[in-house]
């Protein structure tokens, strides 16, 4: 399918100058400020990051990760030009798994790995793809039922920003539009035929609070482990919306213990990961920060639990938590060539951090 339209990165929308000072600000380790009942424990809790391993490349500027828990193999997406990256337990080097271009694939944003193994890598400018690990074909592709706008070839096109995914033990992927405040569905029947039109599920833009014309919004989603929900991030507004997927209802999530300190909002929110125990962590990318919450078992509150803010996470995009550490993508998004200009300062080599004590 024709690129209808440049890619361009969320993050692109949500820098300003105020953050810039934020970050520019920032000098090493910070503990963001908690509730005063949880304040010791925070202080408490020793974050650290180092490097996990390296990208090879000049030019990768990653954007999704995703870990498959059986195999402990982990892959990255490149936003750049869609390379997709695998990293094997104990290497220090990843090295190409799908090379730029293959199948037509011109962005790599959320990356998911599903309870059969299969490796599912969105594409934001058309739909996702799914690919068998072991061979690197694909075995699905769905795209966007409209991306070019009504029948009319001579409409303008319709914008669009595929941008994260989550699977349900069930099966079914859910993925956010950032343009459009959509949620799409590929279901267990529909991606065993092979490919068809990428549809909403659930339209959330009644219920997004009002925003810059233009702005980005749905990001990040992740599901609970039992099925029951969906949580997924406004990045503009900072609203966490719950997704009933029994009854269709959507409803914000109540957040708790936060503050106007990096982190203690979910504002410029990227990536998000929630573990069985119900700990939700959150990549907020121009601010160099990460977050925990702790959701109530029904997923309608959060309570915010500890903070990191760091500018060694080079503007992180998304995160995946696997035993004994959270893994960080440092896309490094403001360097020369990124998607965040001007960009001044050539990128270091690309890197995913690891993160123990989040």
């Amino acid at each position: 399918m024709k690129t209808l339209h440049a890619p361009l990165h969320p993050t692109l929308r949500s820098l300003t100058a105020t953050l810039a000072a934020a970050v520019t600000a920032t000098a090493g380790l910070a503990l963001a400020a908690a509730p005063a009942a949880e304040a010791s424990a925070v202080r408490a809790s020793a974050l650290r990051v180092s490097t996990a391993f390296t990208l090879p490349g000049a030019k990768v500027f990653p954007e999704g990760i995703a870990a498959d828990p059986r195999t402990r193999t982990v892959y990255v997406g490149s936003y750049a030009d869609g390379t997709v990256y695998r990293a094997r337990p104990g290497r220090a080097d990843a090295e190409v798994f799908l090379p730029a271009g293959r199948d037509g694939r011109h962005t790599a944003n959320g990356l998911r790995v599903d309870a059969r193994g299969r490796l599912w890598v969105v594409d934001s400018t058309r739909g996702v793809s799914v690919y068998d690990q072991a061979t690197g074909n694909r075995l699905a592709h769905f795209e966007v039922a409209d991306p070019a706008g009504p029948a009319d070839p001579s409409a303008p096109a319709r914008p669009l920003f595929v941008n994260d995914l989550a699977i349900t033990p069930d099966g079914t992927a859910y993925l956010t539009d950032s343009v459009r405040a959509v949620v799409y569905r590929v279901t267990p029947d529909q991606l065993a035929t092979g490919s068809g039109p990428l549809l909403p599920a659930y339209d959330l833009s009644g219920h997004l609070s009002p925003a810059p014309a233009g702005s980005f919004s749905l990001n990040g989603i992740t599901a609970d482990r039992a099925g029951r929900y969906l949580l997924t991030v406004d990045m503009t507004a900072g609203d966490l919306f719950r997704i009933d997927l029994g009854t269709g209802a959507i409803s914000r999530v109540a957040l708790e213990g936060g503050g106007s300190s990096p982190g203690g909002s979910l504002v410029h929110a990227d990536g998000l990961d929630l573990a069985p125990d119900g700990t939700l962590r959150v990549a907020l990318n121009t601010v160099n920060t990460l977050s925990s919450w702790r959701l109530t078992p029904d997923g309608t509150r959060a309570r915010l639990t500890r903070t990191l803010t760091d500018p060694s996470l080079q503007i992180p995009t998304t995160l995946v938590h696997t035993p004994g550490r959270t893994l960080v993508v440092r896309s490094q998004f403001d360097r020369k060539g990124g998607v965040m200009p001007p960009g001044t300062q050539p990128p270091t080599p690309f890197t995913i951090a690891s993160i123990t004590g989040l």
